[in-house]
């Protein structure tokens, strides 16, 4: 539930809410989504996190970063570090927990309400953190995939839940057809554990 007048701020783990919007077979529209949460409070910042390869002459995600960035959006980036799995698969991890806690935590004493953009169970504690300061948090994911993309816990902490499947007619888009993708460039973000 949101109210007119409550202050918002969006906070979007980038890698966990894409993965979760591939697995319900959409894409997200930014420009859509910060509409509707304009709609249902007064937002303050829509945060978005995520790990960038630096060395790489094209990165897929660097065309959304700097439309984000150009777009309301506040941007929060670190270089990811490269990795060969046991399988000799060439791997990315870029995990923005910290730097997403840190700034909700900061954000806190300005705000009535936080949605969060992830199924990470991890953050179950920033939830629980938030909430024993007054601040009501809603959390986006999805429990429609298989497997669902929400840890239980988070999904049981948050003041609400929200379906991503259920705004998908608000904020989605059909998925792009996928493009030729550079040999070399990395297929899966891998997350700390």
């Amino acid at each position: 539930m949101f109210y007119r007048d409550e202050r918002l701020a969006l906070f979007i783990d980038g890698s966990n809410l894409y993965a979760a919007a591939k697995a319900l077979a959409f894409d997200i529209d930014y420009k859509l989504l910060r509409s509707e949460f304009m709609q249902r409070g007064k937002l303050l910042r829509a945060f978005y996190y995520t790990a960038l390869l630096e060395n790489d002459d094209y990165s897929p995600i660097r065309p959304l970063v700097d439309w984000l960035h150009y777009n309301g959006f506040t941007m929060v980036t670190k270089p990811a570090k490269e990795f060969v799995d046991s399988q000799g698969r060439r791997k990315v991890k870029g995990n923005m927990d910290i730097e997403l806690t840190v700034d909700a935590m900061e954000i806190a004493p300005h705000v009535d309400h936080i949605v969060l953009f992830s199924g990470d169970g991890d953050f179950r504690p920033l939830v629980a953190a938030l909430q024993r300061k007054g601040v009501r948090v809603s959390v986006v994911s999805t429990i429609r995939s298989q497997p669902p993309m929400i840890a239980d816990d988070l999904r049981r902490q948050a003041d609400n839940f929200i379906e991503l499947d259920e705004l998908k007619d608000v904020v989605g888009r059909p998925p792009r057809e996928p493009r030729d993708i550079p040999s070399g460039m990395p297929m899966e973000l891998a997350e700390d554990e």
